[in-house]
């Protein structure tokens, strides 16, 4: 891959959620919101997955919930920074001695690139990442990765951000500087789990709309959660007072009720991975089945 092709600086990602680690559960409201969300959907799929995988598990608020739905399975958590899985570790720690027989405290998290994972192949039952694909240089290359760890019949199950995101913020500075990640639309998506062999994808998308008193308190925000730009073009320098009251003041035309609006366009995506076979040729092809058949 040559520097043209590096769009999202890796390196910067990690260091980004490192400094968050400390304060990450506090601030993390969004993350929380739609991991619920997520879980709902869960309540419409019938799956007894005997190993569970969270990846990009952050501080692995989300293994609580998903090992009270799966009291029988294995989990575990991944994540890139070892700071968020320190912050979570620590977090287990005080619920061992608080609540000793919680399941979700006795996960195992391990520091892990979601591009090349540190599983075999066929081995999860369910692997659910909640907001992580839009860190990534490489999302159809994680996609592959996370259909080869699951094992026929399992699911994949995901979130993140589409192209709508923070599109205020991005509208209200005209110095030609990166100021959000690169974020994929909703159909790309789609294609990408079929390029990767899995079978029947769903996609949705809904819109989330946090308003903020300030641009100050939007980036302070971001900034707290980990969420700033990780961009290889993102502005390495401070800006000038003069650009940052300009960009201000094109935000504030955005004002309602005194409130500034930050959108958040949220993609879901699930899929199941399917039996491979040879075909007459010697080639692979994927057999497709009804995922009615999962469905409560």
């Amino acid at each position: 891959m040559n520097a043209a092709e590096r769009f999202v600086d890796s390196s910067q990602v990690r260091r980004n959620f490192s400094r968050a680690a400390a304060g990450y559960d506090e601030v993390a409201v969004l993350q929380r919101e739609v991991a619920s969300r997520m879980l709902e959907r869960l309540d419409y799929v019938k799956i007894a997955p005997q190993r569970v995988l969270d990846l990009g598990c952050g501080t692995g608020a989300s293994l609580t919930a998903l090992s009270e739905r799966y009291t029988g399975a294995q989990m575990l958590g991944a994540d890139v920074s070892e700071a968020m899985l320190d912050a979570g570790r620590q977090r287990r720690s005080r619920l061992r001695w608080l609540l000793p027989f919680t399941r979700g405290s006795r996960a195992a998290l391990l520091a892990a690139d979601a591009q090349a994972l540190p599983f075999k192949s066929n081995t999860l039952g369910l692997l659910w990442s909640n907001l992580v694909l839009h860190w990534l240089n490489d999302p159809l290359r994680a996609l592959h990765e996370m259909q080869r760890t699951l094992e026929v019949g399992g699911l994949l199950m995901f979130s993140t951000f589409g192209p709508d995101t923070l599109k205020e913020l991005r509208a209200s500075f005209s110095d030609g500087q990166v100021h959000t990640q690169r974020f994929t639309d909703m159909h790309d998506y789609g294609d990408m789990l079929l390029t990767c062999g899995f079978s029947d994808p769903v996609m949705d998308v809904e819109v989330l709309t946090l308003t903020y008193s300030s641009l100050d308190d939007l980036f302070r925000d971001l900034r707290q959660s980990g969420a700033t730009c990780a961009m290889h073009d993102r502005r390495r320098g401070l800006m000038g007072r003069s650009a940052w009251q300009t960009a201000c003041a094109e935000y504030e035309k955005r004002s309602k009720d005194g409130r500034l609006p930050a959108t958040f366009e949220v993609v879901y995506g699930h899929a199941w991975k399917a039996q491979a076979r040879k075909i007459a040729d010697g080639s692979s092809t994927i057999v497709r089945f009804d995922p009615k058949q999962r469905l409560r």
